[in-house]
């Protein structure tokens, strides 16, 4: 009803328009014909007056019907995007001004983002209720058989609750570290960073859960490596996301190597292991939010994180699966201005 409303409205303007246009100018020619345009002139005169106030008007009117159905269109989905329809969209315009087909096409493009917003919105509160809920159950479990008297209350029993704690912290510190990377907020607080011994450093934390999986960390840093202008802190959570991942899936005996290397005014970091490998369907996803594969037992944000911490100091990160299989991931990050 409002887009009929709207082109019988656009249509009567027009076309009162073209009347008051013409209108003075058919008057000059009707006074000319009075002082002396008659006869063979009237006649070559007249009726080419009406053809051309006719087809102005047919014309004008066609043209009012091609611009005013778009912008109804326009309207009518915008209505219904404003009461949470995200899929309205606006069949594309082929005719009339450009700016008109842009618009439409802008639009689209909008409704589109708002649309994928929304089902990340959705799938994120998903997958957050879905993580959350393990580590409260079992906290829970433990708490309640405690109090009733089912576990003493030792320290086995309270470690496993305070572990419980700790995940659920954990995940929730991840949770935040992403939200404010994604929005552009996170605080970096920079400064001339050896990537060698942030290197090291993340693999001594890692030395007893690699003595347990019987696995070797390798450290392998040029000793020419630049200093780096850097969050020291967010990078090393960067290089300990990616050893745990590496950890998590290499097999006994195998080694998890860290490796630098520089290039002009870049810097190379990468973690490898010789584990399975990742998954064709899992590899383009692998580091957006809570993606992972059906056996694992990480949260999913770990990859994520690092990829908004490394683009954050405008670096990019990437997975690759060499032929003798294995997993590479790698980050680069600029060196910055200043160092060498």
């Amino acid at each position: 009803m409002r887009r009929q409303f709207f082109v019988r409205f656009a249509l009567g303007v027009l076309v009162i328009f073209t009347l008051v246009i013409l209108g003075p100018l058919i008057a000059i020619l009707q006074i000319l014909g009075a002082v002396g345009l008659s006869g063979p002139t009237a006649v070559l005169f007249g009726p080419p007056i009406t053809f051309i106030l006719i087809l102005a008007i047919v014309v004008t009117a066609g043209g009012a019907r091609h611009l005013a159905v778009p912008f109804g269109d326009l309207i009518e989905a915008a209505g219904r995007l404003e009461s949470g329809d995200y899929s309205a969209r606006v069949a594309p315009y082929r005719h009339g001004p450009r700016e008109l087909k842009s618009l439409v096409g802008a639009f689209n493009s909008m409704a589109t983002r708002l649309e994928t917003d929304e089902r990340q919105r959705r799938s994120l509160l998903a997958d957050v209720s879905h993580e959350l809920r393990t580590p409260l159950a079992v906290l829970r479990g433990e708490l309640e058989a405690m109090i009733d008297g089912v576990h003493p209350i030792d320290e086995a029993h309270l470690t496993a609750a305070v572990d419980q704690i700790a995940m659920l912290t954990k995940l929730v510190e991840d949770l935040r570290t992403l939200a404010l990377a994604e929005a552009g907020t996170l605080p970096l607080h920079r400064e001339p960073t050896d990537l060698a011994i942030l290197a090291q450093e993340a693999a001594t934390s890692f030395e007893s859960l690699a003595a347990n999986a019987k696995v070797q960390l390798q450290v392998a840093m040029p000793d020419d490596m630049p200093l780096v202008d850097l969050d020291p802190l967010r990078i090393q959570q960067v290089v300990v996301n990616l050893v745990a991942n590496a950890l998590r899936y290499a097999p006994a005996a195998s080694v998890v190597s860290i490796a630098g290397q520089a290039r002009p005014g870049w810097v190379t970091v990468s973690v490898v292991d010789h584990g399975p490998g990742i998954a064709p369907d899992l590899l383009p996803h692998l580091f957006e939010r809570f993606a992972k594969a059906e056996d694992s037992r990480g949260s999913g944000l770990g990859l994520a994180i690092a990829r908004r911490l490394v683009e954050a100091h405008g670096g990019n990160i990437k997975a690759d699966q060499p032929a003798g299989g294995g997993t590479v991931i790698a980050f680069d990050l600029p060196i910055g201005p200043g160092q060498s």
